[in-house]
């Protein structure tokens, strides 16, 4: 591409643009709202991840020992336990180490001092590999002869896997639907831009103008208006995100929830925004020239 060239088609791409300045607009518009919802229902989706593989690092079950074992063999345990499917690990918690445990959260209430610690029972903290087949690993160590009960906090676990799979769901779908929307708008946004110079567009085809030396003015617009929209959607959901965060950490009934900081997903953020307004835009834009080079 001559020099000269290039700067008669970005000339042409932003001339355009001014000139259809509604149908810009509403191009830009709807890029930014489809970039921003699907960009709001990925993060979810990431963060609710997130905190699924953190609960995978300290997720603990409690399997308590039956009180008619021994002490050798309440400990004898550790080896069947570890057996059980998608157990990481085991470590066998005595009821005096389980007392010493109760007693120090309460430091200074004599109400808990000089407890007797076979009030407790031996117990295991079990460690698992796959935080979502939980329920199954509790039932495997229910199953196992000399546990007695086994604590589990099956619903906070269970509710953030619902999350992040309906979030995950919910992203590829509206993925699709909203670049198929944004193609649309850009490709009708081009489609009047050409049609307004379709005798302009058969002369030059008529005097020997090759089809990339007319297309691309209509790709440098349908890619300013794909970029631009990417632009404005990143940072605005920058300030949806950093919004909702400062709600999160202020909200103490929702103290479980931890929230990745923005400046830690911007630069994957930005890379696919800035990919979907470059796909979508040169995209539109080549979809609608490509009838009106047919002269």
């Amino acid at each position: 591409m001559k020099r000269y060239n290039f700067g008669y088609f970005v000339h042409e791409g932003v001339h355009n643009i001014f000139l259809h300045g509604f149908m810009s607009f509403a191009a830009v518009g709807i890029i930014v709202a489809c970039l921003i919802i699907m960009g709001s229902f990925t993060l979810v989706a990431v963060n609710a991840d997130s905190m699924l593989k953190s609960l995978e690092r300290e997720n603990e079950v409690l399997a308590y020992v039956n009180e008619s074992l021994s002490d050798e063999e309440a400990q004898a345990l550790g080896a069947v336990i570890e057996q059980v499917p998608n157990v990481a690990s085991c470590q066998f918690i005595s009821r005096e180490t389980a007392m010493e445990n109760f007693v120090s959260q309460y430091q200074g209430d004599s109400l808990f001092t000089d407890m007797d610690p076979t009030i407790l029972r031996h117990r295991y903290s079990v460690k698992m590999t796959d935080i979502s087949l939980m329920r199954d690993t509790v039932k495997a160590l229910e199953a196992v002869p000399g546990i007695a009960k086994v604590r589990a906090n099956l619903e906070i676990s269970e509710g953030f896997i619902t999350v992040r799979n309906i979030a995950g769901a919910v992203s590829m779908a509206l993925i699709l639907i909203l670049l198929a929307v944004s193609v649309f708008i850009i490709s009708n946004t081009i489609k009047l831009a050409t049609f307004d110079r379709r005798e302009e567009i058969a002369i030059m085809k008529m005097v020997g103008a090759t089809n990339g030396f007319i297309r691309w003015p209509f790709v440098y617009e349908g890619l300013l208006l794909g970029l631009s929209g990417a632009a404005i959607a990143f940072f605005a959901q920058w300030g949806i995100y950093g919004l909702v965060s400062k709600q999160i950490a202020g909200n103490d009934t929702i103290h479980l929830i931890t929230v990745i900081p923005y400046a830690q997903l911007a630069a994957p953020v930005a890379g696919i925004f800035l990919a979907t307004g470059f796909l979508v835009g040169v995209g539109g834009s080549l979809l609608a020239i490509r009838k009106f080079l047919k002269v």
